[in-house]
């Protein structure tokens, strides 16, 4: 199955869920007309794939070199797109083999036409477009493609957001996951469907802090969420962080560390102590439910939560089977760190000086298993496009590896 980014691959990746098959992507590229870029006067794909308009050519006048000169623009921006896409995973071998092109739906058909090209050029010896909507008059005659498979194709065709009640863009984090758990599935390494799924409070400190518990069927790993501050558990990229794990057969627990009353005090979002408090008593309430008691648990903290995370790592008393930190502050552990006996994996982006050097400072100061892993281009909030994905895929091998069973090291903590 080859999806077309950005809004092909949530496609793709269920038709390829369905039909037990590898999923990869396909990525082309719009020459636009030099002096008008939106009108497009050919496309490019993987493999030096290239198809032109030769009316549109014909019709602007655009000479050889300009050509030349698009196009060379264009494939270094398509080969930096597969590469933040893959994330270094090799493309997918067609020669010999049957390619299913799927896209969310064909309006005019072009970038698909392309597509189904390259699919040919890269050895694929049968090409199938399918696609969920399009206009009949266009795909009857997508000569492109060896066989096209349409769920609708309606006499008046508007535009393909028409036919979806949820049209909202898909991001390049969203695609690298799906990319990612397909090669998973492939793989064998897959979780069923919840247990459980639901809203919690939490009585700790005499009030009742909201969290949100999610578990796989069976559970045997969670991981508790510290966030920073001015974040909460709806935090966007925690979320994101958590559903990743979850995929991965982790539980999480997503929780305020303070009440929307205590938040307005300023010192309790910086009291590591107070924070770190929080965490372990949420620790122990795990460790009371049926369906949690004998889960390995972990922590994943952001910003100042990774250094509520690392403090209540330090206590003796807490079972704590790994530890990871997301843009955080490790020193604000302070002494503690020397404590932390939970194999710690540090998180920063490249483009993060200053808390990079901060971790690069607590990492030397820390005697358990411990890693930093920098992800290139990223800054503090991981914004830039793929960086988070490459962070959550980073947290969710660190925590299966001492989490999970079927490790050597979550097998050697039994």
């Amino acid at each position: 199955m080859l999806g077309l980014p950005r809004g092909g691959v949530p496609v793709a990746f269920e038709v390829a869920e369905a039909l037990d098959a590898p999923l990869d992507v396909i990525v082309v590229r719009k020459l636009g007309v030099p002096f008008q870029p939106e009108l497009a006067m050919g496309a490019i794909g993987e493999g030096g794939a290239r198809v032109l308009d030769a009316d549109i050519l014909r019709g602007t006048r655009v000479g050889e070199a300009d050509l030349q000169a698009v196009e060379r623009r264009e494939r270094e921006q398509l080969e930096a797109r597969v590469a933040r896409l893959r994330r270094g995973r090799d493309r997918a071998d067609l020669i010999g083999r049957i390619a299913v092109v799927v896209d969310d739906g064909v309006a005019t058909g072009s970038t698909a036409r392309v597509a189904c090209e390259s699919a040919r050029h890269l050895g694929a010896s049968k090409v199938v477009l399918a696609v969920p909507v399009g206009p009949a008059e266009t795909l009857r005659r997508f000569a492109e493609a060896d066989e096209v498979v349409c769920v609708s194709m309606p006499a008046e065709f508007i535009a393909v957001g028409h036919h979806y009640r949820d049209f909202s863009p898909t991001t390049d984090e969203e695609v690298i996951v799906l990319l990612d758990a397909a090669a998973r599935r492939m793989q064998g390494l897959v979780t069923s469907g919840p247990d459980c799924d639901l809203d919690v409070e939490l009585p700790i400190d005499g009030v009742h802090l909201e969290g949100h518990l999610h578990l796989p069927e069976p559970a045997s790993g969670v991981v508790l969420f510290a966030h920073g501050s001015g974040s909460s558990r709806q935090s966007p990229r925690n979320r994101f962080v958590a559903s990743v794990l979850y995929q991965a057969g982790l539980g999480t627990l997503l929780f305020d560390l303070l009440t929307p009353e205590e938040e307005r005090d300023r010192g309790n979002v910086f009291d590591i102590e107070l924070l770190a408090r929080r965490l372990i008593a949420a620790t122990e309430w795990l460790a009371g439910r049926p369906d949690t008691s004998s889960c390995r648990v972990g922590y994943f903290g952001a910003s100042t939560g990774a250094g509520a995370a690392l403090w209540a790592a330090a206590e003796p008393a807490v079972s704590v089977a790994a530890v990871v930190s997301r843009g955080g502050r490790p020193d604000l552990a302070g002494p503690r760190l020397r404590s932390v006996r939970a194999p710690t994996l540090l998180i920063v982006g490249g483009a993060d000086d200053v808390v990079l050097e901060l971790n690069r400072e607590a990492l030397a100061q820390l005697t358990c298993p411990h890693q930093l892993a920098i992800v290139e281009g990223a800054t503090h909030l991981f914004e830039e496009p793929g960086t988070l994905a490459e962070a959550a895929i980073l947290a969710r091998d660190w925590f299966v590896r001492y989490l999970l069973p079927g490790s050597e090291q979550a097998q050697g903590r039994r």
